[in-house]
C-alpha cells in the first residue's frame, strides 16, 4: 500500500515541484493543499502517513498549523515535518519541540525530496532506513 503524503505550502510553483518530485516515487500517493486550513481538513479526511508542511505561510502558519493537528484526535498521531529555510541548529530544534518529527530545508532539491521522505518515513516505522 503508498504511503499517503500531504504537502502543504502557500506557493503554487512550490507546491507543484514538490508534488511532481514525490509522485516520482511509486510508494508514495501524494496530495497538495495551499493552506494551514486546507491542510486541517485535509489531513483529516485523508489520513496521509505523513505532513510535509511549510513553516511561513499566511494566515495560519506551520506552527500553528502542526498545534492544531496535534490537538484534534483524527489528526493527532500524523508526523508533521517542517519544510523551511530557516534551518539555523535554534530553529531546527525548536521545530522539534514543536512536535515536529523532522525538517527538511528550503530549497530542497526535487530529485533528493523523495528519498529524505522515505528515510523520515522509516525511521517513523522503526524499519531500516532506506
Amino acid at each position: 500500500m503508498p504511503a499517503r503524503i500531504l504537502y502543504v505550502d502557500d506557493e503554487d510553483d512550490i507546491r507543484e515541484i514538490a508534488q511532481m518530485s514525490l509522485e516520482l516515487e511509486p510508494e508514495f500517493e501524494v496530495r497538495s493543499c495551499a493552506s494551514g486550513a486546507a491542510a486541517l481538513v485535509d489531513a483529516a479526511a485523508w489520513q496521509p502517513d505523513l505532513i510535509l508542511l511549510d513553516v511561513m505561510m499566511p494566515d495560519m502558519d506551520g506552527p500553528e498549523t502542526l498545534k492544531r493537528l496535534a490537538e484534534s484526535q483524527p489528526t493527532a498521531t500524523i508526523p508533521v515535518v517542517f519544510i523551511t529555510a530557516r534551518t539555523q541548529t535554534h530553529e531546527v530544534e525548536r521545530y522539534l519541540a514543536m512536535g515536529a518529527v523532522g525538517v527538511i530545508a528550503k530549497p530542497f532539491d526535487p530529485m533528493a525530496l523523495a528519498g529524505d521522505v522515505k528515510r523520515l518515513l522509516a525511521s517513523r516505522a522503526g524499519g531500516p532506513a532506506a
